[in-house]
């Protein structure tokens, strides 16, 4: 299988799985991507009656703009997991895009996923590697094997970090207002996810009323280099749309940048130029496309 086609993922919305009137309006909503979720969403009581909403939703419901879809599993190691990937995947495996895995704690974790995902494709004729994996990094011992995590299956399409989990697992006191608290964890997980070649997206703003904070947040993650944020509001989306978005001059500079580079290459067989003073190179150019797709995708 090789990795995915560049995908856009400036905001993934979440919602419970056991509402399909919240269902409907993810789906309805300005995110990149909805992930219905039977984990941290759903009470206990509720989460094997989900699985079924989930599946109906994914094959009924109206996703517009080319969302990514998406449903979130519980943990490799609680009851429940294997159940969330057989029932839902067997019954609407054709409409789900991305299996969100929490609590990854080593590639062991995604293995176990991959290698179900890939008999359940069989069993059912489903395009082999089609369906993506997303893994949450919600711990200390996950941080620190987040290049093995994300390297650990090529269906593995990108690292999200779940500041909420990390922090009652290393025992911080808060994790509400400062996003430099936890400069390492988001940088640790980026440089990962970069180095595996997968995408990095930051946590939610649990304050969704508080959209000043969601608009600090959301700039501060995406100067950081993380292609996207968490969100859990509909409230949310537009603001962090904004901040992962390239501004009109940024993307006149990468379709220059393009240009330039498939000029000099038709031309004179050049695999590096310089413009602007700048050495571009083909790493260069998957910089500047993705520029120009987020605004193709903002344009829908």
């Amino acid at each position: 299988m090789l990795r995915a086609p560049m995908t856009v993922r400036r905001t993934e919305l979440t919602c419970p799985g056991h509402s399909l009137k919240m269902m409907e309006k993810a789906a309805a909503s300005e995110a990149d991507e909805v992930i219905f979720d039977l984990e941290d969403a759903c009470a206990v009581s509720q989460k094997e009656a989900a699985r079924a909403a989930v599946a109906q939703a994914l094959r009924s419901v109206s996703f517009t703009g080319g969302k990514v879809r998406a449903y979130r599993v519980n943990a490799v190691d609680t009851a429940w997991c294997y159940r969330d990937l057989v029932d839902v995947l067997e019954a609407s495996g054709a409409f789900v895009d991305v299996v969100v895995v929490p609590k990854a704690r080593g590639a062991d974790d995604v293995k176990f996923v991959d290698r179900l995902v890939t008999q359940i494709e069989a069993a059912r004729r489903l395009e082999p590697g089609r369906i993506r994996l997303e893994v949450l990094i919600e711990t200390a011992r996950g941080l620190l094997n987040a290049f093995e995590i994300a390297s650990a299956s090529p269906r593995v399409a990108s690292l999200i970090f779940g500041v909420a989990d990390y922090a009652g697992d290393v025992g911080a006191k808060d994790f509400r207002t400062d996003p430099e608290q936890f400069a390492y964890p988001r940088a640790h997980l980026l440089a990962a996810a970069r180095a595996a070649g997968v995408d990095a997206i930051d946590a939610v703003t649990v304050q969704y009323k508080d959209l000043a904070q969601v608009e600090r947040d959301a700039r501060h993650a995406a100067k950081l280099g993380f292609d996207g944020k968490w969100a859990i509001h509909p409230a949310q989306l537009p603001i962090i749309n904004a901040a992962f978005t390239p501004t009109p001059e940024e993307l006149a500079r990468a379709q220059r940048i393009i240009d330039a580079y498939a000029k000099a290459d038709a031309e004179a067989g050049l695999g590096a130029i310089t413009v602007d003073d700048e050495m571009v190179d083909a790493a260069t150019l998957k910089v500047e496309r993705k520029k120009l797709e987020i605004a193709a995708k903002a344009r829908r």
